[in-house]
């Protein structure tokens, strides 16, 4: 049995009411397939859709998926169902499902796909448990398929943070993992130990004192470097101005 999806109530934010803000460098882009009329527009949607979905501003062509930008190329998909093959796909699972939790994951999951944060703590658990339930897929289609995300990008328009007039953006201060990853990486890397180890350690080493050697200086033999042999004949003279005659 299906657990429905529980109830919540949406807080204030500023997506869900009208902007009359004039455009500047901070105003997103907006990646539509009807406004591509070249294949290098196309390879920027593409990208685009990456940016978004990966939170990355560089992907390893080990992680792109060719066939379906080959399909979205040829129009034979939607730009919403190539969001999807790029949500579901074995690189997001192993770059961002594997290392975060559900509620991490609804936090990316809403950012990403609908362009906005969550609206409270109630959101998060709801969505929690579909995630338990149907897993990421059917998370993502829930989301896809939503209301919400049809009104706002529709079929054809790559998805983009929502009415950011302040504050930086979602793929700048929302990492691949969380903090609590990070610190479990960390505490893989280096064992604390207790201090009287490192101290065991300290008193085991033995340290050699160096002696100095006393050297005489009566057997130490310089070189001659002088010239047993005198020069002859005149010196040329380089120079106009010199004192000795010049040849």
């Amino acid at each position: 049995m299906t657990i429905p999806l529980l109830e919540y109530k949406p807080s204030s934010q500023n997506q869900r009411v009208a902007g009359y803000e004039v455009a500047n460098e901070d105003t997103p882009t907006i990646y539509r397939i009807e406004d591509c009329a070249s294949g290098g527009e196309i390879e920027a949607l593409i990208w685009a859709a990456y940016r978004q979905l990966f939170s990355e501003h560089v992907i390893l062509k080990f992680y792109r998926q060719v066939h379906l930008e080959s399909q979205v190329k040829n129009k034979a998909i939607t730009v919403r169902d190539f969001i999807r093959g790029l949500a579901k796909s074995e690189a997001f699972q192993s770059l961002v499902i594997q290392s975060n939790s559900n509620y991490r994951l609804v936090e990316i999951g809403l950012k990403r796909l609908l362009g906005r944060a969550p609206y409270n703590k109630e959101e998060e658990i709801a969505w929690s448990i579909v995630i338990a339930t149907k897993g990421w897929g059917g998370f993502v289609d829930a989301l896809l398929d939503s209301e919400e995300y049809q009104s706002n990008f529709g079929e054809n328009i790559v998805p983009y943070q929502r009415r950011r007039y302040k504050d930086r953006p979602f793929n700048l201060v929302t990492p691949r993992y969380s903090d609590y990853w990070r610190d479990q990486l960390e505490e893989a890397r280096y064992k604390w130990g207790d201090i009287k180890n490192f101290l065991d350690m300290a008193n085991s080493i033995k340290i050699k004192t160096l002696t100095p050697v006393p050297v005489s200086t009566a057997n130490i033999q310089i070189p001659n470097t002088t010239r047993e042999t005198t020069s002859t004949g005149i010196p040329v003279s380089i120079s106009p101005s010199a004192g000795f005659p010049g040849r």
